[in-house]
């Protein structure tokens, strides 16, 4: 196990929490004055994670930190006496053991997506089908007007082959749109659909990541959380709103023009994507072992290898704040 002194996990902490507030700060600003922001507020609006849960630096299983009683009644921590260099609290054996579901389940589809071919084939197709047939103000983005106005947002789905392979985008389709998407992708069937090159795909590594807090080091978790900022604002550039006021210029996917520029900044997003899957999936792997599993690759539950790995020793305490 490798240990750090208070004075460097403090310095990694507040470093963390430094390059996350460029974010949250903002966030937390408008959401005080009543202020909407449809780009940069998606991230901790559709997602679980609160501002605060971002902020706090976790160092991931397999490091202790000296003295850092304010995470020793945290869900997953757990004190290791340290003789007279003081208490080691770190993430428990334990508490790995307890999330081999959770482990499972992510490496089945992060490997199942990481294996299947990119199709950048959909132009950003998923956030018009959001709003076909609506009047503007049904939209999920009612203070932002529609590019192109209800009907010609209409005929652009019309005249494109909508293949949306993402459950959490499809399930947003309104009534007349879900059927003109060519696949049925469900909450059950994940891994069948979901593959690298889709901009939901990309965004929800940084889900991903949370749910493995605090088993691994919040240092990915802000990596992934920096890509979907970065792809989300891709996402709202290419959709049928005009955001030009907030500064985002369209990216006209209607226009032969646009879907070359879509094309390649989500060419782009995937390779950026691929070393945070592939990262997620051997943090998986590794947690894995530890829960007593043999993930190979492309395997989401292995074989038991025992349950004497990982150290008992740990005392586990109170998970009163989870």
């Amino acid at each position: 196990m490798e240990v750090l002194d208070r004075a460097e996990w403090q310095a990694r902490a507040a470093a963390h929490a430094a390059r996350v507030d460029t974010f949250v700060r903002p966030h937390l600003t408008r959401r005080e004055g009543r202020v909407k922001h449809p780009v940069h507020d998606f991230l901790f609006t559709y997602y679980s994670q609160r501002p605060a849960q971002l902020r706090r630096w976790h160092p991931g299983h397999g490091t202790g930190l000296v003295g850092a009683d304010e995470l020793s009644d945290l869900k997953g921590y757990g004190v290791l006496p340290g003789g007279t260099a003081g208490d080691v609290v770190t993430v428990t054996a334990e508490h790995v053991r307890s999330q081999r579901p959770l482990l499972e389940s992510l490496h089945t589809l992060l490997t199942a997506t990481e294996g299947r071919p990119a199709n950048f084939g959909c132009f950003g197709m998923h956030e018009w089908a959001m709003v076909y047939r609506l009047e503007e103000d049904e939209t999920r983005h009612a203070d932002w007007p529609l590019r192109l106005g209800p009907a010609g947002t209409d005929a652009v789905v019309e005249s494109h082959k909508v293949a949306c392979s993402h459950f959490d985008a499809y399930r947003f389709f309104t009534g007349p749109a879900r059927p003109l998407n060519t696949l049925r992708p469900t909450s059950a069937d994940r891994p069948a659909f979901e593959q690298p090159a889709c901009l939901h795909a990309g965004m929800d590594l940084y889900k991903h990541a949370f749910r493995l807090t605090p088993m691994i080091s919040s240092d990915v978790v802000a990596d992934c959380f920096e890509l979907a900022r970065d792809i989300r604002e891709l996402d709202m550039r290419a959709a049928p709103y005009d955001l030009q006021d907030l500064g985002f210029d369209p990216v006209r996917v209607e226009t032969p023009e646009g879907k070359q520029e879509y094309v390649a900044a989500q060419r782009a997003f995937a390779e950026r994507g691929a070393p945070l899957r592939r990262r997620l999936v051997e943090e998986c792997e590794r947690l894995l072992a530890v829960a007593g599993v043999s993930a190979g690759p492309g395997q989401g539950q292995g074989r038991d290898r025992g349950r004497d790995q990982g150290s008992d020793s740990v005392r586990s305490t109170a998970p009163s704040r989870p």
